[in-house]
């Protein structure tokens, strides 16, 4: 090897190399903020002008002394594997450094808001209208956790504009770049692909990011390709905001009609879930060649080992649905999305890079040592099932704010659920002793030394360096991975280039289409051709109050973006002057299975939820709940809500439907309704000559189905229930063990239902799934 001449000057931004009879093969190039070192056969670098940064040359290739000792050590080496540089980093890092790469940043808009049931944002003291800061500036909460608590995993939500989250990553990469061992910041995202249904789309116009049917409406597509075309799409847009962790797909079985969190799974289909999960994988982390690039993004599947058989259909964020339970002993299938989906890759990234646990305590699951903890608390689930049985060596991050203090069990606070009893330290020793490697929604690095700590005391010094490396080897590798070492920086002209660009919105668009499915169509009602004359009548949004405790006020609107109905419809008011209604609702919005005011009535709190519009009084429900026991609900020692009624807050849909028809007497009524999760379709059926379901699109794609433009080829990815016996009858853990509902003209509303304009759809796809 030639005699390496280095320039050391403090401040340096380039260090050139001189060889002997040789010439370095990489080229410079300066950008606004900062630099790219293009080599020519290998990596392209990017660093900041002002972080100190400097090159090094060696065999005539380029690489970054990102700790400033003027020696290529192996992690900054972009030869070696990820795994070699990853091990060879950790062993360099302090305790303290280690802790804040196993934080996940609580939320984070760009830029921060105002008050917020996540805390006030400032800006140099300041609220960001007040502040003169520029929406791209990190807020001083973010320049803490940066800076002071080693954290270098940020979770980011709503951006202004994909320009100013491109030169947000640039600043915040530039921060970090500059200090210690120079490791990048690995931002993730919640799924942000969602449908504005009022939105127009034009073939050759783009838009902030591309619009897509929800993962419940990619499902029931029922092509896994389609699925993968999605994550290779959402991946370069994704890469483009600074984002290189997916905190997706969720892939828990939707075995559990009831569920809150039904429409962001993928079915209740363990082999059509599986399929739709490694397409999902696969399209994300895969890059132009197949295997992990600068477009690959990091895929965290949630919630293992499946959050789908919440008891009662009630929700692991709270209290009241801590419980997950297993009457048909059916931990198997709820597996299957991840040990033959998101584990079982084709390509060369093998298999999903990061794990989510749920919240819940998955009841009596735990075969030997027999604890009912939350699930990433739980040894037996971590260590022996997930990395044990099924030999997954990946990052396993707790769920959001796990580690927190709940005040009871229906405030949206803290869900240590089962460890209510611990310290917030002691929470978090316990979950890195059941060999997770994150503490997701957690800044401060505190309580996790304070957890080394009590390891030491118990364990030694030498086993818990030990085991803080292994976590920190894990985490590195999925930085390492997505190229973020070599360059973490944005072109900010480039980003809003690709984020939304017109090939994305089309291909989005065309997805949606997709996604509808016709459930009924009387005499071929369905298509409705152009400029026939339309009645669309009004819905009554009822008051609702969000998880946030934010509150919606009641009112009434018009389901549809009318300008768009009227592109290819006349609309009228005058039902009298129609030739047929469309109506558009929603799913029965049944509750959430608690109502704090029914403990000041003498009850435990519990109440049913309903999948029907209309009052439902829970006779059949179980008279002693297979779960139950809370120290933050002394006494309660039964779940049940057996004997209590409900009724859906926007029951006014029902009567939309059968005042409609009733108005537009002999002539057609097409229903469309949004679900969210299965429904009682007895009560509005036979009011409606046609029936659409949709997940979550635009209403121009709603409007091509019902003109015609586009024929209707989705299928049911779950069960419709036939009333609400059965589904207080079906097991939380099983999949299509429902009564399915049949409709007026025979057919049944089941699994892999749908029909086109010919009628029942059979085809290639039913024959493999049904």
């Amino acid at each position: 090897m030639h005699t390496l001449k280095q320039n050391l000057k403090l401040g340096s931004l380039f260090l050139a190399t001189i060889f002997v009879g040789c010439s370095p093969k990489f080229t410079k190039e300066t950008k606004e903020g900062f630099n790219l070192v293009k080599n020519e056969n290998g990596a392209t670098l990017g660093y900041s002008q002002d972080s100190g940064v400097s090159i090094l040359t060696v065999d005539q290739m380029a690489f970054k002394d990102l700790n400033k000792n003027g020696t290529l050590d192996p992690y900054e080496d972009w030869r070696l594997t990820a795994d070699e540089r990853a091990k060879d980093l950790a062993s360099k890092m302090s305790v303290e450094q280690i802790a804040g790469l196993m934080l996940y940043s609580a939320h984070q808009s760009i830029p921060g808001g105002g008050n917020s049931f996540f805390g006030a944002v400032t800006y140099n003291g300041k609220p960001y209208k007040e502040s003169g800061a520029k929406p791209s500036d990190l807020s001083d909460a973010q320049k803490k956790f940066l800076l002071e608590d080693n954290l270098r995993h940020v979770l980011i939500t709503s951006v202004e504009s994909p320009g100013v989250s491109a030169q947000w990553n640039n600043n915040a990469q530039a921060m970090v770049e500059g200090i210690g061992l120079g490791i990048p910041i690995n931002t993730s995202s919640d799924p942000r692909h969602g449908s504005d249904s009022y939105a127009e789309f034009n073939a050759g116009a783009g838009g902030k990011i591309s619009m897509w049917p929800s993962t419940l409406g990619l499902a029931a597509s029922f092509d896994p390709s389609l699925m993968q075309l999605f994550g290779k799409i959402a991946s370069q847009e994704y890469r483009a905001l600074g984002i290189a962790t997916a905190l997706s797909p969720q892939i828990d079985l939707a075995t559990e009609p009831r569920w809150s969190r039904f429409d962001g799974t993928m079915g209740e289909d363990p082999k059509l879930a599986a399929d739709m999960a490694r397409a999902y994988v696969e399209g994300f982390q895969a890059s132009e060649n197949g295997d992990w690039g600068m477009q690959s993004v990091n895929a965290m599947v949630k919630h293992w080992p499946g959050g789908g058989p919440e008891e009662g259909g009630r929700d692991g964020h709270f209290g009241y649905g801590s419980y997950a339970v297993y009457p048909g002993k059916n931990l198997e299938d709820h597996l299957k999305p991840f040990t033959e989906g998101a584990f079982a890759l084709e390509g060369p990234t093998k298999m999903a890079t990061a794990v989510m646990p749920y919240y819940t305590i998955s009841y009596e699951q735990d075969t030997k040592n027999g604890e009912n903890v939350g699930n990433a608390y739980n040894k037996y689930l971590i260590t022996d099932l997930l990395r044990g049985k099924y030999g997954y060596d990946g990052v396993v991050c707790t769920d959001w704010g796990i580690t927190g203090d709940a005040p009871n069990v229906y405030e949206f606070r803290g869900k240590p659920w089962g460890v209510e009893n611990l310290s917030v330290a002691e929470r978090h020793y316990k979950i890195i002793e059941a060999g997770c490697d994150q503490f997701g929604g957690n800044n401060d690095m505190g309580p996790v030394i304070e957890a080394y700590q009590m390891g030491v005391e118990e364990h030694g010094e030498e086993y818990m360096r030990k085991r803080f490396e292994t976590s920190a080897v894990r985490l590195l590798k999925n930085i390492f991975r997505t190229g973020l070492f070599e360059n973490p920086y944005l072109d900010v002209a480039q980003t809003e280039k690709i984020v939304g660009n017109s090939e994305f919105m089309e291909a989005g668009y065309n997805a949606q289409l997709k996604s509808i499915v016709m459930l009924k169509n009387n005499e071929k009602t369905l298509p409705v051709e152009n400029k026939k004359k339309v009645y669309v009548p009004q819905r009554y949004v009822a008051p609702t109050v969000n998880w946030f405790g934010v509150a919606t006020q009641a009112r009434t609107e018009h389901p549809f973006n009318m300008e768009v109905v009227a592109k290819y419809f006349e609309v009228v008011d005058n039902p009298d002057e129609a030739d047929f209604a469309l109506v558009g609702i929603e799913n029965p919005n049944g509750g959430v299975g608690y109502d704090v005011t029914d403990t000041e009535n003498g009850g435990n709190g519990y109440v049913p939820i309903s999948l029907q519009y209309g009052t439902y009084t829970a006779t059949n429900a179980r008279e002693q709940s297979i779960a139950a026991g809370s120290p933050l609900e002394e006494g309660v020692d039964n779940r049940s809500y057996n004997g209590k009624t409900t009724t859906s807050i926007n029951i006014s849909d029902m009567s939309l439907v059968t005042d409609t028809k009733r108005k537009m007497g002999d002539k057609p009524v097409v229903v469309i309704v949004r679900v969210a999760k299965p429904l009682v379709f007895a009560e509005i059926e036979s009011s409606a000559d046609a029936i659409l379901v949709h997940m979550g699109v635009q209403d121009q794609a709603l409007m091509d189905i019902v003109s015609g433009k586009v024929e209707p080829s989705a299928l049911l990815p779950f069960q419709m229930p036939k009333d609400m016996l059965t589904v207080e009858q079906q097991f939380e853990d099983v999949p299509r063990d429902m009564d399915p509902y049949t409709d007026t003209n025979g057919n049944s509303y089941d699994f892999s239902f749908g029909l086109n304009w010919s009628g029942v759809i059979d085809d290639e796809r039913t024959q493999a799934y049904k």
